[in-house]
């Protein structure tokens, strides 16, 4: 479950592939927490992850507060069918304050 990242005028952008679960979850903390440490304003693209359970959005949360704690802004884009399951079904999208939006195909199950 790799993660990239890339520069655009000081913000980073983070891009996240693959599972974010149980099984992936300590490798992602630790690198998505060296990302997180870097004073500047980040965004993180969800489009390609492909399942996630609640370890994978302890991950998320945790991202988010050590964001806040640094003073540095987080947003989350991109939100994939298994990002936007989980959070709907844990109520918590409110929480990331993020747009959420759905493109035709997922509206239409596809």
């Amino acid at each position: 479950m790799p993660i990239s990242s890339r520069n655009n005028n000081g913000q980073s952008l983070l891009h996240i592939e693959g599972d974010m679960t149980i099984y992936t979850a300590a490798d992602m903390k630790d690198e998505l927490m060296n990302h997180i440490a870097q004073p500047c304003d980040r965004e993180i693209d969800l489009s390609e992850v492909s399942e996630m359970d609640s370890a994978g959005l302890q991950i998320l949360i945790l991202a988010k507060r050590d964001s806040e704690r640094h003073g540095t802004s987080l947003r989350l884009t991109g939100h994939s069918r298994a990002v936007l399951d989980v959070l709907d079904m844990c109520n918590l999208a409110p929480y990331f304050g993020d747009p959420v939006v759905l493109s035709c195909n997922e509206k239409k199950g596809q």
